[in-house]
């Protein structure tokens, strides 16, 4: 029979969900505004300085932005970047973990010293742009997916979840006829999908919050990504999101503050939208990655 919970416990759980619940809503409340922000009308904004729940709905401001394919484009951009980028992490670290993983290979340690030194120790900026100048890949996108091909942390972590998979199911494979590319496709990525996932995840949104990289080594305004147009909407203004010779002609101009949120709201949209989907992996594949090394 289940004891009842002491006083002390029930207070505990009080105390707990009272701060998780506080830290919850000082997160929530900015985007919410900003949310309220872009859906009210000048008036409105003008009158609350701090607005949650707008009393008027208006789409001026995504009706402006969206005037024309500037910000269309650059979205396109980033989902390209990310999709791209992310796929070539998945492939990349994949392939190089597997290997690592095996206690057979020749001078395993000795790798897994080089990539332990790059986690503590980087060439730095200059030399880094440097690299990426000589080999002829500034103003294109491989500046943005070749570079940080390889996350030394989510590679050590994909490492010692490979080492927990049984070593009778490879060596069945083997004696079956299978070899290791064989092995890796069929058995250990299936096996592997909540890891797979997780990282996945944790190198999209790296790729889509992407901010200094592109600054540095894309100079075509037409290949700027999202955040880096928002980085000009904020320092300019409007900054040519939008063209109000395309709309009616009543139509006003919405202040600065509700196109900044704007399009602030539309360009996390994606991926807040792809985020609940791919949560549940989060603790489940870290859980089962850094139980051993």
């Amino acid at each position: 029979m289940v004891q009842d919970r002491s006083w002390g416990s029930r207070l505990f759980s009080l105390v707990n969900y009272t701060v998780v619940g506080l830290l919850a809503l000082i997160a929530i409340i900015p985007f919410v505004h900003l949310i309220a922000a872009s859906l009210t009308t000048a008036q409105e904004l003008r009158e609350q300085t701090f607005l949650l729940f707008p009393t008027v709905l208006s789409l001026d401001s995504y009706r402006y932005i969206l005037s024309t394919d500037t910000i269309v484009r650059s979205m396109g951009v980033t989902i390209f970047i990310t999709v791209a980028g992310t796929s070539i992490n998945i492939a990349m670290t994949t392939l190089m973990a597997y290997p690592l993983a095996r206690r057979t290979l020749i001078a395993r340690e000795q790798l897994l010293l080089m990539v332990l030194f790059t986690m503590m120790f980087n060439g730095g900026m200059i030399p880094t742009f440097l690299v990426v100048k000589e080999l002829g890949l500034l103003n294109s996108y491989w500046a943005l997916l070749l570079p940080g091909a390889i996350s030394a942390f989510n590679l050590i972590v994909m490492k010692n979840f490979f080492q927990q998979l049984p070593d009778g199911l490879e060596e069945s494979a083997k004696i079956d006829g299978a070899n290791d590319l064989i092995i890796l496709i069929r058995l250990v990525i299936p096996l592997s999908m909540p890891a797979i996932a997780t990282f996945s995840l944790f190198y999209a949104v790296s790729h889509w919050n992407s901010f200094l990289a592109p600054i540095l080594y894309i100079n075509d305004s037409d290949k700027w990504p999202v955040q880096i147009l928002m980085r000009q909407i904020i320092i300019l203004s409007q900054g040519g999101v939008g063209d109000s010779e395309e709309m009616a002609p009543d139509f006003v101009v919405p202040p600065e503050q509700t196109l900044k949120a704007a399009v602030i709201v539309f360009s996390n949209l994606p991926i807040l939208i792809v985020y609940p989907f791919l949560q549940k992996y989060f603790a489940k594949g870290i859980l089962l990655g850094s139980v051993k090394g």
